[in-house]
């Protein structure tokens, strides 16, 4: 039953959308980053990410990613998002295992969350982003 199933919190891990300057064609590139606080590191990361309308009549494709290990307080670029899904819902679901046990966590940027009001400097990023914890 899933009532005899413990579910650990998930603590200390993060995601970020932030944005860089091409140098060569000076347009913003969009990117997602997850993010580790922690003082352990993260092994065998999946991530699944996903877009969707609000009423799901339009959606994306499912991408999944594996990370080997993201090591203790550090930084991982999982994609390059296109800027056309900010109108989206995008979804990512973070599953990853600490000591043989399993975590996870659904990280969901509302439509329109990502924009120029709500960019703020992400220190472990140095640079700016859109913060999701």
């Amino acid at each position: 039953m899933k009532k005899d199933i413990d579910f650990p919190k998930v603590e200390g891990v993060r995601m970020a959308i932030s944005r860089q300057k091409n140098e060569v064609s000076g347009e913003y590139e969009f990117h997602v980053y997850l993010i580790n606080e922690n003082d352990f590191t993260l092994e065998n990361v999946l991530i699944n990410s996903s877009g969707y309308s609000k009423k799901k009549e339009q959606k994306t494709s499912v991408l999944r990613h594996y990370l080997d290990s993201v090591a203790p307080n550090s930084v991982a670029k999982v994609e390059l998002i296109n800027p056309e899904l900010f109108a989206f819902v995008n979804q990512f679901w973070v599953s990853y295992y600490i000591e043989k046990k399993v975590y996870d966590k659904k990280f969901i940027f509302m439509p329109e969350s990502v924009t120029d009001e709500n960019f703020q400097y992400i220190a472990s990023l140095e640079m700016e982003g859109v913060l999701h914890a």
